[in-house]
């Protein structure tokens, strides 16, 4: 997919507005920049940046549910997909709160200064152990995280409301759904990604 196809995908489809556009086309040079020196993503995956990872990230708008619900934790979030992405569209939304977690400290020092630089003032990035909080939110969203058996043992053991919780699965989306059905007691929808055919996002709704 080209890069016009892509944005085309997200103001039409997706509706990200032109200023919301410009402040991805700002995040993605970082990424770029920054991923001269530092592994933020896969050099392979460069030339597909705006594909691969900004609207594979962009496509979740279409799962959340922000009129009723209001906050969102994207657990590893790595370079910040999908929770920068997530975190630009929702940045007119005042009362609209995402919570970014990941271990890597060279990572994380970068996502701080993303915040910083595109100003996403109820942005937050949490540099240490998912497990040393207690996850308070509404929606938990996982992409190329954990395998799904251990997603749902974190969402389990760490978050102590009821929530939903979005898991973008790759090409061993069936396989991962069968080891983990044993454990899944929550009513699920599986929803194809429109960015690769065999690629899943599985919806879960996890009561308390």
């Amino acid at each position: 997919m080209s890069l016009s196809e892509s944005k085309l995908i997200l103001t039409k489809d997706l509706n990200f507005n032109p200023k919301k556009l410009e402040l991805i086309e700002l995040f993605v040079q970082e990424v770029l920049n920054y991923n001269q020196k530092y592994n933020l993503i896969s050099k392979n995956s460069e030339k597909e940046i705006w594909n691969r990872h900004v609207l594979d990230s962009a496509q979740l708008v279409n799962h959340i549910d922000h009129k009723n619900f209001n906050s969102l934790a994207d657990l590893g979030t790595g370079a910040g997909f999908p929770g920068i992405i997530l975190s630009i569209f929702y940045s007119d939304i005042l009362t609209f709160h995402v919570k970014l977690y990941e271990k890597s400290k060279v990572k994380v020092g970068f996502i701080k200064s993303i915040i910083q630089k595109l100003n996403l003032e109820r942005t937050y990035i949490y540099d240490n152990d998912y497990q040393s909080h207690i996850i308070e939110t509404d929606y938990i969203i996982c992409r190329a995280f954990k395998k799904l058996p251990e997603i749902l043992r974190i969402s389990r053991e760490t978050s102590k409301k009821s929530h939903k919780l979005i898991v973008m699965l790759g090409k061993s989306a069936q396989e991962e759904l069968k080891k983990a059905s044993k454990g899944l007691i929550y009513k699920y929808k599986l929803v194809p990604s429109i960015t690769a055919s065999d690629s899943k996002i599985i919806i879960i709704d996890a009561k308390k």
